[in-house]
């Protein structure tokens, strides 16, 4: 039965008995939603005299945005940056996996690898929302080739590359193609990197900066040009010096352009990061911080031995390492337990724990007027969570797509 006749005939949900997330704090007050958007029961009420179809007893829970991951690698034995005929569902496993962890929206990332997987994995995996069949993919998350050899953490070296024919040229031989990506991670100390950052932001692509030696004044540099985010910050770059920062002092750098936040990822697994340098970064600058899993294929599978892109990893109790190494290379967290870890570790606040898993991040990738937020007119992905900031429920567009077992 239409709820109102002026404006649609789409069923008119409303979560009762929650406290939403909402202006950074939690509020007690009810959340509508129809056709996939939360809607403003002001104008529902008095322009259209509408009301509610059907009611959702959210039984004291939080409503908050739902996590968005910029930085993941696969999963659930899927290895995005392996090169198959389908890579599309193995995409699309991972993505139906990660609701039951509050994730929505995510980047797929790819570690460094040969010019012949890029060009055989990008093609096949399209932006597109999420819905019953998984979170939604935001575009893909390049991290390398073009990065440093000294820096290269798990990524092998034998297939880093430098600008050596100026840039561009070389970004799109090793590629093939931009299309569906949304950020590219590089090191800003590589000489034609300037115009790289420059020509990838004129097209609307993220840049990051990681796996890098470079100084303060080269990662600024880098932020002039429009880079404006950190891979794992503290990870694979030059430890914080007092006489030069490196990438770490743009947290407090004062050669910020004036109305620009930079934005920084963090591994919130309890092994990537020591909680005092967690603790360190948030205090400096806590409007910037992103939580990123970094998770590898071994996520969700038993100890042993997996890949990651080119390499054989050896999951050792919640340690990834380089097979016969100890070179750590991504982790084998959720996003629901980086948040847990990041509130217990930071000695945040329960809302500023899911800012830096869903507003964060949409403002990194300029999403934020649909996604990261619960407010009027954005679409309606959302979580239930309890105080413990345990996933009950997982919403995409206002559809309930997993629930806790009761």
């Amino acid at each position: 039965m239409p709820s109102n006749k002026s404006v649609s005939d789409a069923p008119i949900t409303q979560f009762i008995h929650c406290r939403i997330l909402r202006e950074h704090r939690l509020q007690r007050e009810d959340l509508w939603v129809r056709d996939g958007k939360i809607l403003d029961p002001e104008k529902l009420f008095f322009d259209e005299q509408g009301y509610a179809d059907q009611q959702v007893d959210c039984e004291g829970s939080i409503i908050a945005p739902g996590f968005i991951d910029v930085q993941i690698n696969g999963g659930y034995g899927i290895d995005f940056s392996r090169a198959s005929e389908d890579v599309s569902s193995g995409v699309s496993f991972v993505s139906k996996k990660i609701l039951q962890h509050g994730v929505t929206s995510f980047c797929p990332t790819l570690v460094t690898s040969p010019p012949e997987v890029y060009h055989k994995v990008l093609p096949q995996v399209k932006v597109h929302d999420g819905g019953q069949e998984g979170a939604g993919v935001l575009g893909f998350h390049l991290e390398g080739p073009f990065i440093s050899a000294e820096k290269k953490g798990a990524h092998p070296e034998r297939f880093l590359r430098t600008f050596q024919s100026g840039g561009m040229e070389d970004l799109m031989e090793a590629y093939g193609s931009l299309d569906n990506v949304a950020m590219v991670t590089l090191a800003p100390e590589l000489a034609g990197s300037q115009s790289v950052v420059r020509e990838l932001c004129q097209r609307g692509i993220t840049v990051s900066l990681g796996h890098s030696v470079a100084n303060l004044s080269q990662a600024e540099d880098a932020v002039h040009h429009g880079a404006s985010f950190i891979t794992h910050l503290f990870n694979a770059m030059l430890p914080f010096h007092h006489r030069d920062p490196g990438i770490v002092g743009l947290l407090t750098s004062d050669q910020i352009p004036a109305g620009r936040t930079i934005y920084y990822g963090m591994i919130a697994d309890g092994i990537h990061t020591n909680p005092a340098a967690l603790r360190i970064a948030h205090r400096a600058h806590p409007s910037g911080l992103v939580l990123v899993t970094d998770a590898i294929t071994a996520m969700g599978l038993p100890p042993g031995h997996h890949t990651l892109g080119q390499q054989v990893i050896e999951i050792q109790g919640l340690h990834a390492y380089v097979a016969g190494t100890t070179t750590l290379s991504g982790s084998i967290a959720t996003m629901d337990m980086c948040v847990r870890h990041f509130k217990h570790a930071a000695g945040c606040s329960v809302e500023e724990a899911l800012e830096a898993a869903s507003l964060h991040p949409a403002q990194l990738l300029g999403i934020v007027d649909k996604k990261g937020n619960l407010d009027y007119g954005s679409d309606a992905d959302l979580i239930l969570l309890d105080d413990a900031l345990n996933i009950k429920a997982t919403y995409i567009s206002g559809e309930e797509v997993w629930r806790t077992a009761p």
